[in-house]
């Protein structure tokens, strides 16, 4: 005599898909959206004005949070500004330094912060290297003539 436990399918342990394989290799289709957002949007469709009104009038009453809310969406935090400063002119590997030293000088005077010096820094760094690459490349090409005689 069998017991329904006997017949029941049993329980799969571990990883249900071979490794390396996707159970859906497609992927979430472009474009699909997020059921909870689209609920959201759904209840709060025609209601954005009066909302807004809302949050309006509690931040003029003095509320915190609402007159936060308001000032994120007249002037949002700025992410990158233009930065104003003379960096000296650079052509060659060998104006690197100097211009480095411009850009520490100028974190170190308050002109630039910390960041906008580090990024300053980077872009710097990647021209060198763009520099030292097309160097290679010209010394790689006449070496390559020079043997093909």
């Amino acid at each position: 005599m069998t017991t329904p436990a006997d017949n029941a399918p049993k329980k799969q342990r571990g990883r249900p898909f071979q490794r390396g394989r996707s159970g859906n290799p497609a992927g979430k289709a472009k474009g699909t959206r997020n059921r909870a957002t689209m609920a959201c949007e759904a209840l709060l469709d025609g209601q954005t004005e009066q909302l807004t009104q809302k949050a309006i009038d509690l931040a003029l009453k003095g509320d915190v949070q609402a007159l936060r809310i308001c000032m994120d969406r007249i002037a949002p935090p700025r992410r990158d500004r233009p930065v104003v400063f003379e960096l000296p002119k650079v052509e060659a590997a060998a104006d690197h330094p100097v211009a480095l030293a411009a850009i520490m000088a100028a974190v170190a005077s308050g002109d630039l912060t910390p960041t906008e010096g580090q990024s300053l820094a980077a872009m710097l760094a990647e021209h060198r290297k763009a520099l030292e690459t097309a160097d290679i490349e010209t010394r790689l090409a006449a070496l390559e003539a020079n043997n093909g005689r």
